[in-house]
């Protein structure tokens, strides 16, 4: 299951489904995460003084336990309900992602746009970017990578869409960088040249991508889209 930011059910959506015991634990993890947050010194990611550097915070146990309590349906959104309360900072984040499981490391991906890290955190985008697992590849494209990828890592991260086949109604703000951008027309050009001449069909998600780049006319409106390559005419030979 591909899952984006835009599809996390809201706290109140959540106690609307889930059961009796489920929304107390959920109420507990919560003001764990909460009570962690107050107590968080001004420097982010700066450790409690009298916490062990080791120790990691109650909340952050509840963070993989998600899925046993909640469900898996709802691991996403209690996930990233408890890094927003706890305000998590990088160090809390990194170490989700790196010791996390590939839905835990997704929940964190689909949060990152919602805490206040700045760009910080574009390493953990960079290596989900790497990946292969399409529900990582679909949740790095988010709003986040949006804010913070530069343009030729943001490039190639729709690009890596287009491999791993991972819609790209994935990737956030793709009508506003895609706009006028030649670089990536030509990029786009080029995988589909390659792909028609080894004889495999070309993604109606790269023409849709394609038509985006077209710059502004003079109005202010989108120009017409530009084709990707067509299938060469079949010869006497083939």
């Amino acid at each position: 299951m591909l899952t984006s930011s835009d599809s996390l059910k809201s706290r109140k959506e959540l106690d609307a489904e889930l059961g009796g015991a489920a929304r107390a634990w959920l109420d507990e993890a919560l003001a764990e995460a909460a009570h962690d947050a107050a107590r968080a010194p001004a420097a982010s990611g700066t450790p409690h003084p009298e916490a062990s550097p080791y120790a990691s915070p109650s909340w952050e146990l509840r963070f993989a336990a998600a899925g046993r309590h909640c469900g898996q349906e709802n691991a996403d959104p209690v996930r990233s309900l408890l890094l927003v309360e706890a305000r998590a900072p990088l160090s809390s984040v990194t170490r989700l992602y790196e010791q996390g499981t590939a839905a835990e490391r997704r929940a964190v991906l689909l949060t990152l746009h919602l805490l206040d890290l700045g760009d910080t955190a574009l390493p953990l985008i960079e290596d989900a970017l790497r990946a292969n697992d399409t529900r990582l590849v679909a949740a790095a494209v988010g709003p986040y990578a949006a804010d913070h990828l530069d343009p030729h890592a943001w490039r190639h991260a729709v690009l890596k869409c287009l491999f791993t086949e991972v819609p790209v109604t994935a990737v956030a703000r793709l009508d506003d960088r895609a706009r006028g951008d030649a670089e990536l027309a030509r990029m786009l050009s080029d995988f589909a040249a390659e792909r028609t001449a080894a004889g495999r069909p070309v993604p109606e998600d790269l023409r849709t991508v394609l038509a985006l780049t077209a710059p502004a006319d003079e109005g202010g409106h989108p120009a017409g889209p530009t084709a990707a390559p067509a299938a060469p005419a079949p010869t006497e030979e083939s």
